[in-house]
């Protein structure tokens, strides 16, 4: 999946204004405290930039997003706050052209709107929304050389360009968009990362999916998100890909259970935000490590309490719930309940179906397990 990341952070020449106050409310976000960082949005423009505000503003939204990424409630909130945005930033480039400030708002305005535009398949627009990026940064650096953490998204295009899919370079060539250069794409990523003060944890989070994605290198990938969940204990999503990178990566089942089994904990304790979220999505991820695990008296245990609290989140948890429930128990032969879970797991599938559930169960369905 191609994505295009923000670059918002502050230069070693400190040219960002309030950067500092700018950078405790990125944290603030990326500890997942959405309303508090609201909160101290309006409290910080004046004086920093009231296009700066509406960036970060952006970014909040676009975090709240990834708590739950299948749902769509949240799209048209973006796509509205980043074309704001966008237009105020804009605006700032006109009436002061030669302000690099506003050049590096006007890029971190675009971006979280380029990610949505990925993660929703639209490719054509991402692409053009990832050149507006690169355009802007390269007009902040080319007017303040110090403006340093702009060359993280300079960066990440370079990246991209280079290592994309081969369909994402056809589309690259019939838009005219510069090519790419990977080793060099990441060293301005590093560098811009070790230099910055507000983009610190955000480029951990990008970095961390090209050390899986094309670097091949998990290691340092779990790293990565170890040390964001150290930081920011409170967002659920950085424990979550802890586990992921277990399952998906190293193939460590009992890991993944346990920071699995971690994470439940955290929602039950109240140490996470979007708590019903983050408890739910952990039960079915534990449910899937236990079934690997060959324990699937344990799985019906941990995906019941999921049935009985039919969650609203994370979207189509309670169709997933039934699906697991159905292989649990088939494997443990009890074919008339594992055929019950799976028509539920039908029936509950939501709208558009982003876990292809109808399909999983309509074939489980069809073929019975062997004894």
């Amino acid at each position: 999946m191609s994505v295009v990341f923000l670059a918002v952070a502050a230069p070693a020449s400190a040219a960002l204004r309030e950067g500092a106050r700018l950078a405790a409310i990125y944290d603030t976000i990326l500890r997942a405290r959405f309303d508090q960082a609201n909160q101290e949005l309006s409290r910080a423009c004046p004086p920093a930039p009231a296009e700066a505000c509406r960036a970060l503003g952006v970014v909040a939204v676009w975090w709240q997003i990834l708590m739950d990424p299948d749902s769509r409630a949240l799209d048209e909130r973006l796509r509205q706050a980043a074309s704001a945005s966008i237009a105020a930033a804009d605006g700032w480039t006109r009436r002061e052209p030669k302000s690099a400030e506003a050049w590096f708002y006007l890029a971190g305005s675009h971006a979280p709107l380029a990610q949505l535009q990925a993660m929703r398949g639209q490719r054509l627009a991402a692409a053009r929304s990832g050149l507006r990026i690169k355009s802007a940064l390269e007009r902040a650096v080319a007017l303040d050389p110090d403006l340093r953490d702009a060359y993280f998204g300079i960066g990440m295009y370079h990246y991209w360009a280079d290592v994309a899919p081969v369909a994402a370079k056809l589309l690259r060539l019939l838009l005219l968009l510069p090519g790419g250069d990977r080793e060099k794409g990441l060293q301005e990523m590093l560098r811009a990362r070790e230099q910055g003060v507000l983009l610190s944890g955000e480029a951990d989070f990008q970095l961390h999916w090209l050390y899986l994605w094309f670097e091949d290198e998990p290691a340092r990938a779990l790293e990565l998100v170890k040390s964001l969940d150290a930081r920011y204990p409170s967002n659920p999503i950085f424990l979550q890909r802890i586990a992921e990178i277990e399952h998906e990566y190293r193939h460590d089942h009992r890991a993944s259970a346990a920071a699995w089994e971690q994470l439940i904990g955290r929602a039950e304790r109240g140490a996470v935000e979007e708590r019903q979220t983050a408890e739910m999505r952990a039960r079915l991820g534990l449910a899937r490590e236990l079934l690997d695990l060959s324990q699937p008296e344990r799985a019906i245990e941990t995906l019941n309490v999921l049935v009985a609290a039919r969650p609203s989140t994370p979207y189509g948890a309670s169709s997933i719930a039934q699906w697991h429930l159905g292989l649990a128990y088939d494997r443990l032969g009890k074919r008339d309940l594992a055929v019950a879970a799976y028509n539920a797991a039908i029936a509950l599938a939501p709208t558009g179906d982003p876990a292809n559930i109808r399909a999983q169960a309509r074939e489980a369905l069809r073929k019975k397990p062997r004894a």
